[in-house]
């Protein structure tokens, strides 16, 4: 997918983004996967990191890191959304819109600061780019070595969303995760693309600027959005799913909704 396929994601998150947050932010299993992915943040990040986030969408989890004392720089490709996030934020957040193919471009602008300590991407926002090497270089330009990055995309072989599309009368939703390349794709009533990116392929594209640590599940028991708002309607049923989800997060990694990597800055030139 190139320009005008992320052209067209931001599109599709343009549309949705005055409803974005009553949509998604009450359901009880996304506040689920959230929480796991900010303990992952808190554990990462030094208290003070000055950090960039990538596809930061309305702020959530940007405002979350600045209530904390961090100072963040939130990206997005959805001019909505950026709009959305810094009506929200007041000053506590600075936001620029940019895609992340557009890294390249964002590090010339920013070439006088000082580099970053870290960088995030929650929720599969790198989902809707294809080749992130362009991503990968200009952000390694932005960030000190030894800098962690924190990158939530979406897992290829979620059980929890194949039983979930099934029961929903979607058996080709089903098996969409397996698919190579590009996989077509519908929100907001506007057409785009995502790509469900192999561990091997993450590990290909980043290097050699990163360096893969560790990887653990998001929602391995935990059921995808799409079980919503069915599993909302159940807590007691999601906290035990919950608490299991904190046992099978490193074993079970490859099986979550989503997967949390966590990559560091190598010293390599970019």
């Amino acid at each position: 997918m190139g320009g005008s396929g992320l052209a067209s994601a931001a599109q599709a998150f343009d549309a949705i983004a005055g409803d974005f947050d009553a949509r998604f932010v009450p359901w009880r299993s996304v506040e689920a996967q959230r929480r796991a992915v900010r303990r992952a943040l808190a554990a990462a990040f030094p208290a003070g990191s000055r950090l960039i986030e990538i596809g930061g969408g309305t702020g959530e989890d940007a405002l979350w890191l600045a209530d904390r004392g961090y100072e963040v720089l939130l990206t997005d490709a959805s001019p909505a959304m950026v709009a959305a996030a810094s009506a929200k934020s007041g000053n506590r957040v600075r936001t620029a819109v940019v895609s992340a193919e557009n890294f390249p471009g964002l590090a010339e602008q920013l070439r006088d600061e000082a580099p970053f300590d870290g960088a995030c991407s929650v929720f599969a926002a790198l989902n809707c780019v294809s080749d992130l090497r362009p991503f990968a270089s200009g952000l390694a330009r932005m960030l000190r070595p030894g800098a962690p990055v924190l990158l939530v995309l979406f897992g290829t072989c979620c059980p929890a969303d194949i039983v979930v599309e099934c029961v929903r009368g979607r058996p080709r939703n089903a098996l969409r995760r397996f698919r190579r390349g590009d996989v077509p794709a519908r929100l907001g009533g506007r057409n785009f693309t995502v790509r469900y990116h192999r561990q091997a392929d993450l590990r290909r594209m980043l290097s050699p600027w990163f360096h893969l640590q560790t990887h653990e599940g998001v929602g391995v028991f935990v059921p995808p959005s799409a079980a919503e708002p069915w599993i909302s309607s159940h807590p007691r049923l999601l906290r035990v799913l919950e608490a299991m989800d904190k046992l099978a997060a490193r074993p079970l990694a490859m099986f979550g909704d989503h997967v949390l990597y966590r990559f560091v800055r190598t010293g390599a030139e970019a």
